[in-house]
């Protein structure tokens, strides 16, 4: 009978150990003083689960979680279908290929709490942007009108971002058999039929790796927010990350601890609902190919 050898499992243990230091151990911490008022560290009074009833029934929290999602959908609605775009275009015309990749993946090597600062030197009346919209006489004032705010930041996500969207995309098309082009051709297949029954779903998982990131990614995004407006104007742009960090900055860790926590739990529960949802779909294109 022929035995295993499972020590390379042992390779694992020193990054079990620092997942272990850098995550779940932390983890623990703030899940246990989301149950108390923390006056300091060494004195904690029991509160139960009295953060979490404040925290669920506050308007401010249901205000930031509306505002954290609608930002989601906005970003994941414009950068996806341009971003596949891109791709397409790319497949296409293949000597634009390099020099375009590498001139939308540029911005994702820049250090996060660069890019807000290079907006506002962007947007400001004496940048490049600014000072265009100032000759040609367009109103734009991101401190004080709300669109205006949202604007910039879904400009500046997207700048930040689109480079991803569009290597994963051109990745999985550049994966696709030729064979079924030649198909396609043979009978007669518009560039739309090509694209919705071909392209698409041969990406699916591609892009289901780009939505799950970008989701996430948009849904806790703070430097960008907080260093273009700070939440304004009139609470705006206040998503759950802003709001958390003014819950620190008011030292009431007690409640920051629960509001990291509900966060958590938001975050963990979209990404296993949307792995739900790609493995249903998965094992139904199986039975369906079977």
């Amino acid at each position: 009978m022929k035995r295993h050898d499972n020590r390379a499992w042992l390779l694992l243990v020193p990054a079990g150990l620092i997942m272990l230091a850098v995550g779940v151990l932390p983890l623990v911490a703030v899940f246990n003083y989301s149950f108390h008022d923390i006056f300091t560290l060494q004195k904690l009074h029991w509160v139960g689960l009295d953060w979490y009833q404040e925290i669920v029934r506050s308007e401010r929290f249901h205000g930031s979680l509306l505002r954290s999602l609608l930002f989601s959908a906005l970003v994941l609605s414009v950068q996806l279908p341009l971003g596949i775009a891109i791709a397409l275009m790319l497949t296409q015309h293949p000597r634009w290929r390099t020099p375009v990749i590498m001139l939308l993946a540029l911005p994702l090597v820049v250090p996060w709490n660069m890019i807000p600062m290079m907006w506002l030197s962007f947007i400001a009346k004496t940048g490049i942007a600014g000072g265009t919209m100032v000759v040609l006489g367009i109103p734009f004032d991101y401190r004080f009108t709300a669109i205006h705010t949202w604007i910039v930041l879904l400009a500046m996500d997207t700048w930040h971002w689109l480079g991803l969207v569009v290597i994963l995309s051109y990745a999985g098309l550049s994966g696709i058999s030729p064979d079924y082009y030649k198909a396609a051709a043979i009978d007669g297949a518009s560039r739309t039929a090509v694209f919705r029954y071909i392209q698409l779903p041969k990406i699916s998982g591609v892009l289901s790796i780009a939505v799950l990131l970008r989701f996430v990614d948009s849904f806790m995004i703070y430097t960008e927010a907080f260093r273009i407006n700070a939440g304004g104007p009139r609470n705006a742009t206040m998503f759950l990350s802003l709001d958390l960090g003014e819950e620190i900055g008011s030292f009431t860790y007690g409640a920051a601890a629960a509001r990291s926590m509900v966060y958590f739990l938001l975050v963990i529960t979209a990404a296993w609902t949307f792995r739900s949802v790609m493995d249903r779909r998965k094992s139904a294109l199986q039975e369906i190919n079977t």
